[in-house]
């Protein structure tokens, strides 16, 4: 017979919370290897929509696909046109035919396992200092967004190898 356990420590929810986002961001990169731009765009959105519900699952926090949309677009709008500038530049390369697949897979997925790292971390610790998705700001979190944006790009490197000595 399971039991059914009603109240995680924080220790158990901090360690639930990085294996999820650890997760989602291997999810978020395979997608950016997807060759067909657009489809890999979608995928990484999908994959960090399904990461902030099961971020507000672990934390008890009310969840909404509307409202989760709202706030990951909001968290990607403020931290300015370059930031979203590099990812699209990645998914639009492979359009060109195959070294732009390769190149533009290889740039989009990294890109993709990057912010998807950084989201998963600023909603946790936004959730973690007792908010919701509610009274989320994002221009409260732009500086903490891209620290760990620089965290995840390095994260990213080593699943992909390049940390290799």
């Amino acid at each position: 017979m399971s039991e059914v356990i009603t109240e995680q420590t924080t220790t158990e929810v901090a360690a639930n919370s990085e294996q999820l986002i650890k997760n989602h961001v291997l999810a978020a990169m395979g997608f950016g290897i997807v060759p067909i731009p657009g489809v890999d765009m979608a995928g990484v959105a999908g994959t960090q929509l399904t990461m902030l519900s099961k971020l507000c699952k672990l934390h008890g926090i009310q969840f909404s696909d509307k409202l989760g949309k709202s706030v990951i677009g909001s968290l990607l709008g403020a931290v300015g046109t370059n930031v979203l500038a590099t990812g699209a530049i990645g998914s639009v390369v492979k359009a060109i035919p195959l070294v732009g697949s390769l190149l533009g897979g290889i740039t989009y997925s990294g890109f993709a396992g990057a912010s998807t790292y950084a989201v998963g971390k600023v909603f946790d610790r936004h959730f973690l200092q007792g908010g919701d998705l509610v009274n989320f700001k994002p221009s409260d979190v732009k500086d903490y967004f891209k620290q760990e944006l620089e965290t995840g790009k390095e994260i990213v490197k080593g699943l992909m190898g390049k940390n290799k000595k």
